[in-house]
């Protein structure tokens, strides 16, 4: 059996080359998209498994002849042409619950980093600028935390912010009497909830029903010392209703993990094929830009699934999705 890996770091080498020593394997360091052309030598292969910097669309796909399983190194699959793999029987299989704690922590971190101005401070303070006003943060004791998706990660982050003494509100499709009575969370509606929350971290999966959930509208809803927190999908959020929203004041900050068309980011430049990008995701990677020169916004590199612990259970997973599949067993597929 022929796999490929896709989006390996250097650090997850050893493991992936140790435990696929039964299969044909590649590891391959670029993500796999329709932006970057693609190694003839993996278009026969059987398994390609890639991370969620990699955007497997039809037209991906069908330069894979042979495809029969995509081990996903995620929980998330919005970047796999979902529709296109059922249509030719690939089977499509996630690593589950492999960083609800990691992301989590991660998601505070951008919150307490917005609301006490950590990144802005030390910046002013690099620059020989110290101005208590400008330096000033607000607290999380005793204020509201919205969270949207109150899943296994909004389930973490929940417990997270009873222990910080904050009261807290869910907007979820699905009640849990665990979280009433644990952590005292108030379920309630998607509009109540951006009223009322002074600060919101998105846990929810991208779905069609939910793109773009929080946008000009949302934004309008929202409290003007409101602070919002995705480490969920990019696509949650309209990037430049969220750029118009900060510049006008209608929210006080952002801290973001992920961003709309992200992948043109890390590696876009003029060489790699501006003229390669639809009018779409030129403007959405034009905005992603300006928000990067705001004050009022923390931005990392979609990382918050990044420790030690989180990245081994990841690769666990994956190694033993893609070895169930081999012999004949399927397991964490995705719907």
């Amino acid at each position: 059996m022929k796999v490929v890996y896709f989006d390996v770091e250097n650090f997850e080498e050893d493991f992936l080359r140790e435990k696929s020593a039964g299969y044909d394997f590649y590891l391959e360091s670029n993500p796999l998209t329709e932006l970057g052309k693609i190694n003839p030598q993996y278009l026969d292969a059987d398994v390609i498994s890639v991370f969620t910097t990699s955007r497997v669309s039809r037209k991906v796909l069908e330069q894979f002849k042979n495809l029969k399983l995509i081990a996903l190194r995620s929980v998330g699959f919005n970047h796999i042409d979902i529709d296109c793999c059922k249509s030719r029987n690939i089977t499509v299989e996630s690593s589950p619950n492999y960083g609800s704690i990691t992301v989590a922590e991660f998601a505070l971190a951008l919150l307490l980093d917005t609301a006490r101005k950590v990144t802005f401070s030390y910046n002013e303070y690099r620059a020989s600028r110290i101005e208590p006003k400008s330096l000033m943060g607000v607290e999380l004791f005793g204020k509201t935390a919205g969270i949207a998706g109150l899943g296994a990660i909004g389930a973490e982050f929940a417990r997270i912010a009873h222990g910080l003494g904050m009261n807290i509100l869910a907007f979820d499709k699905f009640e849990k009497d665990e979280m009433k009575v644990k952590y005292n969370v108030e379920y309630t509606d998607f509009d109540t909830l951006l009223e009322k929350s002074d600060f919101i971290s998105i846990h929810a999966p991208l779905t069609k029903e939910n793109y773009h959930m929080f946008n000009a509208e949302s934004f309008k809803k929202m409290k003007n010392t409101a602070i919002l927190v995705n480490t969920g999908r990019g696509e949650l959020i309209d990037n430049q209703a969220l750029y118009n929203a900060l510049l006008n004041g209608e929210i006080a900050g952002a801290g973001l993990d992920v961003l709309e068309n992200e992948e043109t980011l890390g590696t876009f430049d003029d060489a790699f094929g501006i003229n390669r990008l639809d009018k779409v995701t030129l403007e959405r990677t034009l905005i992603n830009s300006r928000l990067f020169l705001l004050d009022n916004v923390v931005i990392t590199p979609h990382t918050a699934y990044n420790t030690k612990e989180a990245v081994q259970r990841i690769l666990e997973t994956t190694i033993s999705n893609i070895n169930a599949f081999a012999q004949g067993r399927i397991q964490n597929q995705v719907k």
